[in-house]
């Protein structure tokens, strides 16, 4: 029987992006939010998984970390064959394994890397432990080239109090000086709206947003450091490449999915058109 697929037209040179982070059963963050994020996108992800997450939209029910060696071979495996032109990083919850991701993204000069410091979930539930805190500030953020704390993650790291806008500022001149790299610093839980704010080499920008009515923000934080990296794979600034990932998340957080008894997930998928085509 002959095939009816069409032959590819040629070689298609698509970006790469890497995430290591944990995985969400439920779809909405971590892992799977990334990979979605990334197809929305137009850039082939690939993916490092950290832990198992027994969660869904109400909260987080288990966490299985995986071997740091593991780990490390998930990396090697990457590295050694497909090479990301961004890196994205987010739920790393043990010692050995952040101590196994920054010697491997050493030893393959990756970049860039955008860090998403995910300490707990929208849901409220732990996903740093304790001791792995301190590694984490020392061996794995100084090698972002964009750390994306939300205001309760700039306060642990920063060790200061945020309430207002140039509280958000000095937070992120304190991280950008304390880690050497650009940081931005999400509105996302103030009340008032959802501007941020990146301080890089000392300068301030403010990146604004319209506060959407919504309680579906599970994996919001996943999302946007995602889309970032996505730019920066393409070969986008910095700054632009924040633009655009704040124009998806608005779009992803508008759509009206609403899925789950909980804080349900945004939909990644705005971008992809549904029509039916022919293959």
């Amino acid at each position: 029987m002959h095939s009816t697929v069409s032959p590819s037209p040629g070689p298609c040179l698509r970006r790469t992006a890497l995430t290591i982070a944990g995985s969400d059963c439920s779809g909405g963050a971590g892992i799977q939010a990334d990979l979605k994020t990334m197809t929305a996108l137009g850039v082939y992800g690939m993916s490092v998984i950290t832990a198992l997450t027994a969660q869904n939209t109400t909260g987080v029910s288990g966490i299985f970390d995986v071997d740091p060696d593991f780990v490390a071979a998930q990396l090697d495996a990457v590295f050694t064959d497909i090479r990301p032109d961004a890196v994205k990083i987010g739920m790393v919850s043990q010692v050995p394994v952040i101590r196994v991701i920054a010697d491997k993204l050493r030893q393959y000069g990756a970049g860039p890397v955008v860090l998403d410091p995910v300490m707990v979930s929208t849901s409220g539930s732990r996903l740093l432990r304790e001791d792995a805190m301190d590694t984490l500030s020392r061996v794995l953020l100084p090698l972002s080239a964009l750390m994306t704390p939300n205001i309760p993650e700039a306060e642990i790291l920063s060790g200061m109090s945020i309430a207002n806008k140039p509280q958000m500022e000095e937070a992120a001149r304190v991280l950008s000086h304390k880690f050497q790299g650009a940081v931005l610093v999400k509105g996302g839980h103030q009340t008032e709206d959802a501007d941020d704010v990146l301080c890089r080499d000392g300068s301030i920008r403010w990146f604004h947003g319209r506060r959407i009515p919504t309680s579906n923000t599970h994996g919001t934080g996943c999302t946007l450091s995602s889309a970032i990296a996505c730019g920066l794979a393409k070969g986008q600034s910095l700054e632009d490449s924040i633009a655009s990932a704040k124009e998806y998340l608005s779009a992803a957080m508008s759509s009206g999915l609403d899925l789950g008894r909980g804080s349900g997930p945004l939909d990644h998928a705005i971008f992809i058109d549904p029509s039916p085509r022919k293959w």
